[in-house]
């Protein structure tokens, strides 16, 4: 029988402060941090019953140890869920969490469910990309992927050749805003909303509270991030200071269907419209996000126009300045990553997705002249994925509802 499709929308989304490698969370268990995000998640929506949860979809890039065994079911219990509320694991890299978004959203436009979490997980200080793996080595003697592809630094060096007016100054310049846009938007409490405060504990300092992010570097200027090294190539772009770091961190998402939303009293911040992922060669995986965002546009009948509100994963300067370049979008659009990004906050890997939907979210209510925001990010092995919004908030949609 023919099926009709359901609105799906973004409830709500929550994060851990994330933390640097071996850094506040070096004792702290991958799983008891996304935990904190669900349980979070049921206590700020105290209209939803547990039980009305019907999928708990959560990523992780190394599915072993405290990231292993599931974690979607077993987080989910561990959270306090009911037996009854099922969860599963999902792994596409950096754009884990966001696969975890778009999959469970399929399922509630499809009508398999009404209410989902879908959220993302990383320790890399305790599981270092790549632990475990064991590549099938035709993979790199058939050359069905380049060595360099392999490694995330190489890549973004790699995509610097494709984009040699990508200098290493327009970098390093991208990096320093960054900087500077999260320093002022905790300076106005712009973040703090989106953030679970994690208890953390030390065998020689005891115990802490993890309250923000850990990597952000007040102060950053162009001269502090000249003299960096460029690890991954002799004179090369690429820098500690403008790229992500190697960190830790969690987070969540509650999705809806819109009527169902509206049944339980839950705040509706963002509606789907569409999104797409795509692969590239993966020797430059940090160009994905501009075939996903071509392909999303399309799905949706818009054109880069009519995206009014940018949030785009700061893996690397480069990734992000490629796709502006591709646009024609000028480095410092005010549109685009207002609060920063990754290079100050930090990416845990398959987290990293529902970060950049919260801060969209916020962005969409400070902004109700902006129609449409994308969220869009680079994945290892030669992918991108864009999921595009509309703003609920929007004053020319609420003067049609009121007209």
């Amino acid at each position: 029988m023919p099926r009709q499709l359901r609105e799906v929308v973004f409830v709500d989304g929550v994060r851990t402060p994330f933390g640097k490698a071996k850094g506040q969370y070096a004792e702290t268990r991958a799983d008891d941090l996304v935990i904190k995000c669900i349980r979070e998640l049921m206590r700020r929506n105290p209209s939803l019953p547990p039980e009305r949860v019907d999928e708990v979809a959560i990523a992780a890039t190394t599915q072993i140890g405290d990231q292993g065994l599931t974690i979607g079911r077993t987080a989910a219990l561990l959270a306090g869920l009911p037996q009854s509320v099922p969860g599963f694991a999902i792994d596409r890299m950096c754009a884990g969490a966001m696969t975890a978004v778009t999959t469970t959203a399929a399922g509630i436009a499809f009508g398999a469910y009404d209410v989902v979490i879908a959220g993302g997980v990383e320790h890399m200080g305790r599981h270092p990309m790549g632990e475990g793996v064991d590549p099938n080595p035709r993979i790199i003697s058939e050359k069905i992927v380049d060595p360099e592809a392999l490694s995330m630094g190489n890549t973004a060096e790699n995509l610097h050749d494709r984009y040699p007016t990508i200098t290493k100054q327009r970098a390093d310049a991208y990096a320093v805003r960054s900087q500077a846009k999260t320093v002022a938007a905790y300076d106005a409490g712009k973040l703090q909303p989106h953030l679970v405060p994690v208890a953390t504990r030390s065998a020689d300092a005891g115990w802490g509270l993890a309250t923000t992010d850990e990597p952000v570097r007040a102060g950053t200027t162009m001269e502090s991030l000249a003299g960096l090294k460029t690890p991954f190539r002799s004179h090369g772009r690429v820098t500690a200071g403008n790229a992500a770091g190697i960190n830790d961190g969690a987070t969540a998402a509650l999705l809806a269907d819109e009527e169902t939303a509206r049944e339980l009293g839950l705040p509706i911040r963002m509606r789907l419209v569409s999104y797409a992922f795509s692969g590239v060669e993966p020797e430059v995986m940090g160009a994905g996000p501009i075939p996903a965002t071509e392909k999303a546009l399309a799905k949706a009948g818009l054109t880069i126009d009519d995206i009014d509100a940018f949030e785009i994963n700061e893996a690397f300067a480069v990734q992000v300045l490629s796709l502006l370049e591709h646009y024609g979008i000028a480095d410092d659009d005010a549109r685009v990553n207002p609060y920063g990004g990754a290079i100050a906050m930090g990416h845990p890997l398959a987290s990293s997705g529902v970060r950049l939907m919260t801060q969209l979210a916020t962005a969409f209510e400070e902004r109700p002249e902006a129609r449409y925001g994308l969220t869009s990010m680079c994945v290892g092995i030669g992918m991108g994925g864009t999921v595009i919004w509309e703003n609920p908030n929007w004053t020319g949609n609420n003067t049609e509802e009121t007209s």
